[in-house]
């Protein structure tokens, strides 16, 4: 839990930094790709890959092309759409992701978690239910878009590395993830980036250079490490503490105005989607596993 309670405080700042001095200001697909290049050099020099078998090998490149390079592709589109607190706040529903693709991947499935789902976008809805648009539904569904992956990538990586016969330190294959996603990268920017909005201030410059680095050098390593070291449970639970402390940073420091009202009112509902998947929902399943 050390790894996973350190690189929230970390993530905390991330979303604050990306949505005011990032988005709609620099291209959100040179971003993306910019922190996947920078977050593989800092791994590369680590890297060692005498002895390990090619399916694990192409299995992180996978699992790093979903949770980072797809994910960030998803990401940064949602800024355009959504205030920090609002991104933040509809990434609430990701333990519930990471518990679905666990049950998945252990061929378990139960469709009551549909019922928590509908009840966490009725939450969205009421946060702005006054002015709902096509842009805000469309920036919801992509904030879930980023919840899949990030959710499919780190329960892949536990399963993966849970699984696998290879006795090595993490750190000396990882920089495979960052590879994996550098191939979902750079493809993207390349394709659908603006090269006319690239960085013109320093500071985007420094941000980039310590997301890239840091929140996702450091972060992502830490993060799937200690994603290894505790149960499905107790991931899910963690991904979760990332909201909370996200919108106090924000609010606090960068964005005072927000009607905290409503979106105190639309995050308990999606709370409440939330309680009901860790108690009712999940007892159910096990009572119908039971029998």
């Amino acid at each position: 839990m050390g790894y996973l309670s350190f690189i929230t405080l970390l993530w905390a700042f991330s979303f604050s930094l990306i949505g005011v001095y990032l988005a709609g200001q620099v291209d959100g697909y040179f971003s993306v790709v910019s922190r996947v290049a920078l977050a593989a050099l800092v791994f590369l020099p680590f890297l060692r890959l005498k002895g390990i078998p090619k399916p694990l090998m192409l299995k992180l490149m996978v699992i790093g092309a979903i949770q980072l390079g797809l994910m960030y592709c998803f990401y940064y589109q949602s800024f355009l759409y959504l205030s920090v607190p609002e991104v933040l706040l509809f990434t609430v529903f990701t333990p519930v992701y990471v518990t679905l693709t666990y049950d998945i991947m252990h061929r378990r499935f139960s469709p009551w978690y549909l019922m928590t789902a509908l009840l966490a976008v009725l939450g969205a809805v009421v946060i702005k239910f006054a002015s709902v648009n096509p842009n805000f539904m469309l920036g919801f569904l992509v904030v879930q878009g980023a919840n899949l992956c990030f959710a499919i990538g780190q329960v892949s990586y536990k399963v993966v590395m849970e699984r696998s016969q290879v006795d090595v330190p993490q750190h000396t294959i990882f920089g495979l993830f960052y590879l994996g996603a550098l191939c979902i990268a750079v493809p993207a920017f390349l394709l659908l980036g603006n090269t006319e909005k690239l960085p013109t201030h320093t500071h985007q410059w420094l941000i980039l250079a310590y997301l890239g680095t840091v929140a996702s050098g450091l972060g992502y390593f830490l993060w799937n490490k200690g994603a290894t070291m505790v149960n499905a449970g107790a991931l899910a639970v963690m991904n979760n503490v990332l909201v909370p402390a996200g919108i106090v940073v924000n609010v606090l420091i960068w964005n005072r105005d927000a009607d905290l009202v409503t979106l105190a009112i639309g995050g308990a509902v999606i709370l409440l989607s939330l309680w009901l998947n860790e108690t009712w929902v999940k007892k159910k399943i096990m009572a119908t596993s039971a029998t």
